[in-house]
């Protein structure tokens, strides 16, 4: 396999690769040097971080925070962090949000687009609660967000409090970081943890069914998985649809339009080690695509990687 033929010594820093024998594959997609880890992803060993206003937290107690609670409330107080491994065996989630006249069109979107874009929730016009966990405010718990208008990036804030509308109806779609427990716990190692980066996530080549006014590419996350493993990733995820289930290719990224895994056009990118292969799953972020193919007027998303972590556990959405 391409991705096989050769290796070459890891740069990463974090523990999983520091003291390691263990040498990276120098596949065609990853010979560029990744970008550098977000530097508010929590790591192994961290006590503490900084919010946007100097304060400082304690994360001594558990690393990433294993609390649903506490973690929405750290992201309130302005921590940004890609959030896998946050709150392990809890659920996760994408945000999209519309006015009223265009939530028809994405109910239909998810409705025929059930890989990338499975609803666990949606809001009624201008409500900011949900019921996927207790207390949260759909404005301020993501740990960073998007402001469209017109399929145009027009604003990356903190919280979103000042853009809401009385008329926006979000939509919760599950996060394939939902099912990273059960892989984890499989044996399955998760690459872009270990090397304290956020997920890459790719657009592909390969077009959603349209749904009213909306449409354009689903959109991929990816994680190198040991070959010998791909049938256990596989069966794990599969157990797990409504956060998008089992892969939806495996291998060559090329049959998927993606031409190189170092940029990606999402997230960070991530370095292989010996024997893994590239894995794809149907991502989340397949609104946003939606958004910049069809401009709607106006959208809320959250910031690719940076999910509500929810207080449902990870297991309610196993289905076998």
């Amino acid at each position: 396999m391409p991705w096989a033929r050769s290796s070459r010594p890891s740069s990463d820093s974090s523990p999983a690769a520091g003291a390691s024998a263990e040498r990276w594959c120098s596949a065609p997609w990853a010979t560029a040097s990744p970008s550098s880890p977000s530097s508010a992803c929590p790591r192994p060993g961290a006590v503490n971080w900084s919010d946007d206003k100097g304060r400082e937290h304690d994360m001594s107690a558990t690393t990433p925070l294993a609390d649903p609670a506490r973690a929405r409330e750290m992201f309130r107080s302005g921590l940004s962090s890609p959030t896998a491994g946050w709150a392990p065996g809890y659920a996760q989630a994408n945000l999209i949000a519309v006015p009223a006249d265009w939530a028809e069109d994405v109910r239909l979107f998810c409705r025929r687009n059930p890989a990338p874009c499975p609803v666990l929730d949606e809001t009624g016009p201008g409500s900011v609660a949900t019921r996927l966990a207790d207390g949260a405010d759909l404005r301020t718990d993501f740990p960073g967000y998007r402001v469209w208008e017109h399929g145009e990036l027009v604003a990356e804030p903190a919280e979103v409090t000042a853009h809401w509308r009385d008329d926006l109806v979000a939509f919760l779609i599950g996060c394939s970081f939902t099912f990273e427990t059960a892989l984890a716990a499989a044996g399955v190692p998760l690459r872009h943890i270990e090397q304290g980066r956020n997920v890459p996530m790719y657009v592909t080549d390969r077009q959603c069914r349209p749904a009213g006014r909306l449409s354009g590419p689903m959109v991929v996350s990816m994680r190198p998985i040991p070959s010998g493993l791909v049938p256990t990733a596989r069966e794990v995820s599969g157990t797990m649809p409504a956060v998008h289930g089992a892969p939806v290719h495996e291998g060559d990224p090329a049959q998927l339009g993606i031409r190189d895994l170092s940029g990606p056009d999402f997230g960070d990118s991530v370095e292989f080690r010996t024997g893994d292969i590239p894995v794809f799953w149907a991502c989340g972020v397949t609104p946003q695509a939606a958004v910049m193919a069809s401009r709607p007027p106006f959208a809320i998303t959250h910031s690719p990687g940076r999910m509500l972590v929810t207080d449902v556990r990870d297991e309610e959405y196993r289905t076998s």
